[in-house]
């Protein structure tokens, strides 16, 4: 019996399929893994389940994403403008205290010490214990963690009125632990800076430490103060005076550096992992920096760049969040290089770190796989017919 081409055909592809676990192979293939699970969580039939938002690329909307949105210190915790804040005694703090009196004969200047200059005697420096307290001679435990020295010295005088001849007291602090920031992270010398009543801001506490480390474009600054946290980029800290607020005891400030990058994939020139490196970049130079569209597979108009956005941005747009419940919202954001205009947007849309890029096909390259398996499958079938006559050929011979 001769087959028919179309037939041959058919059992070409059936030859195939059922011979494909005979080909070479670097692992399991996609069905072994789906077939030998014990437990299937699977996501066939139905989406992965993250809505998200498609905006197109244009230039009502282009004001929202010219430059990228920024955490702010002074939002956080004020400070930028007025004096610094005041520094109270705390515990650990080392302090001295000196009592002067009017005349000699009083209960610290003895009537036989005549008269000296200022007629005051200075107790031994004490460290302020764990329970905030220091001590004064007929005076007592006098607590003074957490409270101006002013407002000590008030309360000794009025301990001491009845007992010395006018009393007057002045507390000096001879080493202070209580009134110390730490600087830590990517700075040249991390290390405790105590500040004072004159007020250190956050760039001066972090020149104290050495300058950072890292380039200033990568570099973002965290501030810890009580259980709260905020966090700027070292740029905008050192642009906008207002960021560079005071600090209070007991603030950690972390230097950090980030390395900002963000994914290609798809028809662009190269695909993978892509640095920033020391500058900002815009969609149009981060598409370049990617090698571009390829003219053989890349449809221009589905560009698309994937990007978490903040709710209160889009609502500013416009665009009704209603159903989505997180604050942030996955946003995909489709350019049309298509239109020649376009090619201006991308320049002004500024990139954020971990965007994702991705470059569609064209739908003749879809149709070309399509045929190119067509194709293969054919040939290997004429390669099959031929084999077939070649064979029966070579039985009629060794019969005859």
């Amino acid at each position: 019996m001769i087959l028919s081409n179309r037939m041959i055909t058919v059992i070409a592809m059936s030859a195939l399929l059922s011979s494909c676990t005979s080909f070479p192979n670097s692992g399991p293939s996609y069905r072994s893994i789906d077939g030998s699970a014990a437990v299937k969580v699977s996501t066939e039939g139905r989406k992965v389940g993250i809505d998200y938002v498609l905006i197109d690329l244009e230039k009502s909307m282009l004001g929202y994403f010219e430059t990228v949105n920024e955490a702010s210190l002074k939002d956080g915790f004020g400070g930028g403008r007025g004096g610094p804040p005041s520094i109270p005694l705390g515990i650990g703090d080392t302090v001295e205290v000196s009592i002067f009196e009017s005349q000699a004969g009083g209960l610290f200047i003895p009537s036989d010490a005549g008269s000296r200059a200022g007629n005051f005697v200075t107790l031994p420096a004490q460290t302020i214990d764990s329970a905030g307290n220091l001590s004064v001679p007929y005076a007592g435990r006098i607590n003074a963690a957490g409270r101006p020295k002013e407002q000590v010295e008030r309360e000794i005088e009025d301990l001491l009125a009845n007992r010395a001849i006018e009393p007057q007291v002045i507390v000096s602090v001879t080493a202070s632990k209580s009134s110390q920031v730490a600087v830590l992270g990517d700075v040249n010398s991390p290390q405790k800076v105590e500040i004072t009543s004159g007020g250190e801001r956050v760039l001066d506490v972090i020149s104290t430490a050495g300058g950072i480390s890292s380039p200033g474009v990568e570099t973002y600054v965290t501030l810890q103060r009580k259980g709260r946290t905020a966090t700027v980029s070292y740029e905008k800290l050192s642009n906008t005076p207002a960021e560079n607020i005071y600090l209070a005891p007991g603030d950690t400030v972390f230097v950090d550096r980030e390395r900002r990058t963000y994914l290609a994939f798809g028809a662009s020139g190269q695909n993978g992992r892509f640095d920033f490196e020391e500058s900002n970049l815009s969609l149009g130079e981060a598409l370049a920096k990617a090698g571009g569209l390829l003219d053989s597979r890349a449809d221009p108009a589905q560009v698309a760049l994937y990007r978490s956005v903040d709710r209160k941005t889009l609502e500013k747009m416009g665009i009704n969040t209603s159903q989505f419940a997180a604050a942030s919202i996955p946003v995909i954001f489709r350019a049309n290089l298509r239109d020649p205009s376009a090619f201006f947007a991308t320049q002004k849309f500024a990139m954020q770190d971990k965007d994702i890029l991705y470059v569609s096909n064209s739908d003749s390259v879809e149709l070309i796989k399509v045929l190119d398996v067509a194709n293969a499958v054919t040939s290997s079938a004429s390669g099959m017919s031929s084999d077939a006559v070649a064979t029966r050929d070579a039985v009629e011979e060794l019969a005859n």
